[in-house]
């Protein structure tokens, strides 16, 4: 069974599905991202993984590894992979599973306001980089919180490394919600 739109296929079939949908698999747990299909189509097809999360954390290597790299090339490949991950309380999300995990972070008024402008901070701060956060289930002034610390007391290489386990624990929790 092939992943469908809103849906993970079984676990054992991954690395017999076509390119296609080796790509919809990481578009579902991660963001759609040419440059994660890039990287990671090609390890979901050569390796078997026992279940979800191994294939999570496989792919959180492969960033890892991208993070570590001196490479120029690699560091931006890395910032396109994490800023396929829309900005917190932005109006425009493409993803169904971005859209419901933001959706206590919508609003108007002074607290959108200030979301924007932590946003704007950050990527200021961190250039290339995009606050990434699992969200679920905490609310808008904790994870606003969180974002002021991490603007103010955090590295350009602590933020990576936060970003990609926050990427990944974001991907565990879609795939926990997506197996059927």
């Amino acid at each position: 069974m092939a992943a469908t739109e809103q849906s993970l296929p079984s676990i054992d079939s991954v690395p017999s599905l076509s390119a296609e949908d080796r790509a919809r698999i990481l578009d579902l747990l991660f963001e759609p991202s040419a440059q994660l299909h890039t990287l990671s189509v090609p390890l979901l097809r050569e390796k078997a993984f026992p279940s979800y999360h191994e294939l999570i954390s496989a792919v959180g290597m492969q960033l890892t590894e991208l993070s570590e790299s001196a490479s120029t090339s690699d560091t931006q490949w890395l910032h396109d992979i994490l800023g396929a991950h829309p900005r917190l309380g932005a109006k425009k999300v493409e993803s169904a599973q971005s859209q419901t995990e933001q959706a206590q972070l919508q609003g108007g008024g002074d607290e959108a306001e200030k979301l924007r402008r932590l946003n704007e901070e950050y990527e200021a701060k961190y250039p290339g980089l995009r606050y990434v956060v699992f969200v679920a289930g905490r609310s808008r002034p904790v994870i606003m919180q969180d974002m002021r610390a991490r603007i103010d007391g955090s590295t350009f290489e602590t933020e990576r490394a936060t970003n990609i386990r926050a990427m990944c624990e974001i991907a565990a929790d879609r795939a926990e919600k997506l197996v059927k």
